[in-house]
Parts: C-alpha cells; sequence; structure tokens
C-alpha cells in the first residue's frame, strides 16, 4: 500500500518509528509530513525519518491556532492530492483525517489522552477508526462520534510498543555531569502551549525549586519549547542541567532514580521501563493515567517534599509489546474487517 503518516509532535516520532519499519518490512511505501513544533524536526532526524516540513504550531493564541489549523489543512491537501494514497495514519493529528475525509481516503487515528476536546471532535469524527488503550472508557469517545464501529482498543500502553526493542545508551550520559554518588532525576515541563492544559501549574516550579537547591541530586530538565528552556536556566538553580536541544530522553530516564513529568508520554515512558515516577499534572487526568494511579505505577504529587530522592538500584521491571498488534489496529481502516 501507499501510506501517509502525519506526525506533529515530538512523541509521535517515537510511535511511529517502529509501526514504520514494520510498513517498510512489508513492502508498503510510507511518505511522512510534519510541521515545525518543539522537538519534532529534531527527533525526526535523529531517528533518521524523511518528512516534508508542512506548518508550524499555532503557540497559545486561540486565534494564531485557528489560522495555523486552517493553513496546514490547505497545505495539507495540496501536498496529498493527487499521490493516490491507500491510508492515512496519525497520532491525534485532526490536520490529517479531515484532510484525508475530504480526498476520500480512508484513516486512523491513535491517542491515549481524551480530554483534548477540541482536537477529538475534529480528528476523530472525521477518522475511519479510532485506536485508544483499554485503560480509556469508550463512553468517554461517544461524544466525538466513535461508536463501536469505528472503536478499536489496545491492552497496555502505547510506550510498551514503540519500546519494546529499546536498550538504553550509556552514551547518554556522556554529556552531562553527573555524579554516580547523587540521585539523578530526569523533570519534564508542562505542556503549556495546549488547549487542554491552560491552567497554570503553580506546583513545578516548587518541584524545580526544591530539586535545584539540593546538593544530593543532579536534575536535568527537558523543556518543550526554547521558551521553557531559557526560563528553567534563568533560576539559576545549581543542581539544574538543561540541554541545547533534542537527546536520548528514553536512555536519560532508564538510566535516572526517578522521574517528575508535568505532561504524560514522559510518565508513561518511566513506567514502562520501571522506573519510579510522579506526576504534577495540572489538567484533567486521563483514563490512562487514573489507571496508572490505581496499580501504584504512577504517583501523583502535590508537595515536593513527597519526593522520595533515594537512588534506585537494581533490576527493574518492564513490559514489552509487539508494535505489529498496534499497527494491525491501525490497518484495520483499509478494510472491513469486523470489530
Amino acid at each position: 500500500m501507499r501510506i501517509w503518516i502525519d506526525i506533529s509532535a515530538p512523541a509521535h516520532v517515537l510511535v511511529f518509528r517502529p509501526l514504520i519499519s514494520l510498513l517498510e518490512e512489508r513492502g508498503d511505501q510510507v511518505e511522512v509530513t510534519t510541521r515545525d513544533y518543539a522537538q519534532t524536526l529534531e527527533l525526526l532526524e535523529r531517528h533518521a525519518i524523511d518528512a516534508e516540513v508542512l506548518g508550524a504550531h499555532g503557540g497559545r493564541s486561540r486565534v494564531a491556532k485557528a489560522f495555523a489549523l486552517t493553513s496546514r489543512l490547505r497545505a495539507l491537501k495540496r501536498y496529498a492530492k493527487g499521490r493516490g494514497y491507500d491510508l492515512a495514519l496519525a497520532h491525534g493529528s485532526h490536520e490529517l483525517t479531515i484532510t484525508a475525509r475530504r480526498l476520500g481516503i480512508p484513516s486512523a487515528t491513535t491517542f491515549d489522552y481524551e480530554f483534548a476536546w477540541l482536537q477529538h471532535q475534529l480528528g476523530c469524527r472525521a477518522a475511519t477508526r479510532v485506536v485508544v488503550p483499554e485503560a480509556i472508557p469508550a463512553e468517554r469517545l461517544e461524544r466525538y462520534g466513535v461508536g463501536p464501529e469505528k472503536l478499536r482498543r489496545y491492552p497496555g500502553l502505547k510506550e510498551e510498543y514503540y519500546l519494546a526493542d529499546f536498550e538504553p545508551d550509556r552514551a547518554a550520559l556522556s554529556g552531562w555531569q553527573i555524579d554516580p554518588a547523587r540521585t539523578l532525576v530526569v523533570v519534564r515541563t508542562p505542556p503549556d502551549v495546549s488547549l487542554y492544559h491552560r491552567r497554570s501549574n503553580p506546583l513545578f516550579p516548587q518541584v524545580l525549586d526544591h530539586l535545584g537547591r539540593n546538593e544530593s541530586v543532579h536534575a536535568i530538565v527537558l523543556p518543550r519549547t526554547p521558551e521553557q528552556r531559557d526560563f528553567v536556566r534563568g533560576l539559576g538553580l545549581p543542581s539544574v542541567q538543561v540541554p541545547d536541544r533534542a537527546v536520548d530522553g528514553q536512555s536519560l530516564i532508564a538510566f535516572s532514580d526517578l522521574v517528575v513529568s508535568a505532561g504524560g508520554t514522559m510518565n508513561r515512558e518511566a513506567v514502562a521501563l520501571g522506573v519510579p515516577v510522579y506526576t504534577t499534572y495540572g489538567g484533567r487526568l486521563g483514563g490512562v493515567d487514573e489507571s496508572l494511579i490505581r496499580e501504584g505505577r504512577l504517583i501523583p504529587l502535590s508537595d515536593p517534599r513527597a519526593l522520595d530522592l533515594r537512588k534506585h538500584d537494581g533490576e527493574r521491571e518492564r513490559v514489552r509489546r509487539d508494535p505489529a498488534l498496534m499497527l494491525d489496529l491501525l490497518l484495520s481502516a483499509s478494510d472491513d474487517r469486523p470489530v
């Protein structure tokens, strides 16, 4: 088949990396589009995925987001028209599913957070298939026009699929000043530019201050945007280090003693790699995080002093799942197989 994939955020690069490999092994022809947002282009380059850059993120403003959406929809339609695609795949890219529907191309979208209301109202209604984790209750998706005929669900976390073949690389630690006697903490900043996370997150600066002044800690902060990077560096916290560009975040997580994240993907990567993880997420929790909290695999944080900053040595329990299962669910958009 001739397959079009749109990658619109950094995490999507990781999701589609093994799926693209599987498609190419099958003999399918894969073409990728993307947008200039956060570390997306850097990660595409790191994983040797060629992509056509069409558009950029609209930023914080709703007006700017609407303009960026309209502009990108036009660009995607111009790009895809006449290319003869058999199927279009995305991870939450509503621009792709809308464009695919306009062009008569079957499409499948996947995501693991169900409360991005506007994104899913647009993307799910336009998609042929919607693929989500079993932890998301099916009734929460009905508001987006996702009924049994459209819905596909998979067990576990998406991170357990795309990290199935992952082995951490110690070279990821070589660029940092790390004393092995100190506790290594990987910290992820909040998704401030997301529409579903407009409330401020006052806990996160408290976490930074608590870790950054602790002489027994090395805190590596992974920002989402240059503005966040400059803000964190401007705090001048002695125990905090910030990279200049995209890094091997999965290896850093694997070698860390714990993770503190205000987002979602890095939380779940830590869970999949068996690393203790705390969440400071300020928005509404989705079904996946609710499930992980119930199981004790994700710890909600309300006070930085509650962080367990001990070193965690020894074997870590991992869950690895076959990405071919997720690919098969996505490919169901191109046929009439029953649910």
